[in-house]
């Protein structure tokens, strides 16, 4: 039973961090092995053979849950050997296995956030003519169970221009480091579409979305490396100009 965390560096990040990455190595959580069958032969048929290993980490590590990511990659895998004679070749397969926990003490009241978009609160604006627009909306929190739906709503107060598509992106926020530097990529997970064409002026429109299996995990910040997510809330008008506003959320599983 082995458990790893395999950490990269994206290839714009490769020279400024050469240090880095030539020091990138498995962070190994947890390895365990034990003999399950002493040598011999196995009689004709299904033979099953019961076996139990703890899940305890290395001295000095913590078991994180699993996660699949573009720079960092949590994972706990089931390596199975049978040993054979020496005319015949060794027989190995493995298993990847799902680790997740609760933490009680993580649990945190839900905070609602209310946001206005508007071409006043608009930052790093590239072209000169914004459209006149006001949207309004909240999200039910930014501290969210990982198990539950992500939920707000939204509304469109007014607009000059007409509306082509509203969506809803989540991103995670990757940091790979050592005391030569960090490397910090936001890459995209998952983009769903909350609204489609020019919709009703002040009507609400519900956001609601679920956080995929596997390419999400609770909030992690050590050492080593850090996983984040964070929404854009993404307004597309038949222009394609293009407004995004964004939101650092955190995840927990209670």
């Amino acid at each position: 039973m082995e458990g790893t965390v395999n950490l990269q560096l994206s290839a714009k990040s490769v020279g400024m961090f050469e240090a880095f990455y030539n020091s990138i190595k498995p962070i190994t959580l947890i390895n365990y092995g034990l003999e399950l069958a002493k040598p011999g032969k196995l009689p004709p048929g299904k033979t099953e053979i019961p076996f139990e290993m703890p899940l305890k980490s290395k001295s000095g590590k913590q078991l994180y849950e699993t996660y699949h990511g573009v720079f960092v990659n949590i994972q706990y895998m089931l390596k199975v050997d049978i040993k054979r004679s020496l005319l015949n070749k060794d027989m190995q397969k493995q298993v990847e296995f799902i680790v997740e926990y609760k933490d009680k003490e993580e649990k945190v009241a839900p905070k609602q956030v209310t946001f206005n978009i508007n071409p006043n609160a608009l930052q790093n604006v590239r072209e000169r003519q914004v459209p006149n627009f006001e949207i309004r909306g909240h999200l039910d929190s930014t501290s969210c169970c990982i198990t539950q739906p992500f939920t707000g709503e939204i509304r469109v107060i007014k607009s000059d221009l007409p509306i082509k598509s509203i969506e809803l992106q989540l991103i995670r926020v990757e940091t790979c480091g050592c005391a030569e530097g960090y490397a910090k990529e936001a890459t995209e997970i998952q983009n769903i579409q909350i609204a489609d064409g020019d919709v009703c002026r002040d009507l609400p429109i519900p956001i609601f979305m679920i956080f995929p299996r596997l390419f999400t995990c609770p909030s992690l910040a050590t050492s080593n490396f850090k996983v984040e997510f964070e929404v854009n809330v993404v307004v597309v008008f038949s222009s394609d100009y293009l407004v995004t506003e964004n939101f650092p959320i955190r995840l927990l599983r209670f």
